[in-house]
């Protein structure tokens, strides 16, 4: 008898909605790849910054992108981000590299490189992949797509504890209006603006825990594989 195929697993939402926190818990659950389609940007956005590359530069950035070798290593404890054989798994998730990553992601070649390269990691299925434009763009047949989202003000809330800033107002006030800007512009730019595929699960966590938002998802892929 066939084995049937590893499912293909899209989750998208906005900055703070919890995407990352569920594809890493589904990932190691399922035995799947986490495919984090942020940290690869990030990745590149990190490069620009050491080469002095403008995140501008649309032309010089493929370049560097092309030059580049960026690749996730699973673990128990989630991925490992190695820049050009660099583990950059800790320098990636700092603010600089985080504005870096959401303006070298706006350039048309750049996104249609990375995609191809996404598509090559899971074209043999048991990938989890999440990001913005995952179930719209790089994946659009996927198995299973979720749009992961919350509200504003609590997605906001959610990074200030994220970086430990309850206590530094100054630093709070960076972070939300980083989330705002960062929400602004993946809804407007011109390829591949952040949206829901029109036949992806809604699950709006906003008032829910971890757990039940984990859950949820976990209830959506279950479904899934039944059917399958």
């Amino acid at each position: 008898m066939n084995t049937p195929k590893k499912l293909v697993i899209a989750i998208d939402g906005p900055a703070g909605a919890g995407k990352s926190t569920i594809a890493s818990h589904l990932a190691h659950k399922l035995g799947y790849v986490n495919l984090e389609s942020g940290a690869m940007y990030r990745a590149l956005g990190l490069k620009a910054l050491e080469t002095a590359t403008s995140v501008e530069d649309g032309p010089a950035l493929l370049r560097l992108t092309e030059a580049s070798r960026i690749e996730l290593i699973a673990t128990g404890a989630g991925n490992r981000v190695l820049l050009d054989g660099r583990d950059v798994s800790q320098r990636i998730r700092e603010r600089d590299v985080t504005d870096a990553a959401s303006r070298v992601s706006a350039h048309p070649p750049v996104r249609k490189w990375m995609v191809e390269h996404q598509r090559s990691m899971g074209a043999s299925g048991g990938v989890i992949m999440e990001g913005r434009d995952i179930g719209t763009v790089v994946f659009p047949d996927a198995d299973v797509k979720i749009f992961l989202d919350a509200d504003q003000t609590v997605r906001a809330g959610r990074r200030i504890v994220q970086h430990n800033a309850q206590d530094d107002p100054e630093r709070a006030g960076r972070l939300t209006a980083d989330l705002h800007e960062r929400d602004k512009r993946d809804t407007t730019r011109e390829t591949s603006p952040l949206k829901a595929a029109p036949d992806a699960i809604h699950i709006d966590s906003t008032g829910l825990t971890i757990e039940e938002v984990t859950a949820a998802v976990e209830r959506v892929v279950e479904e899934r594989m039944r059917k399958r």
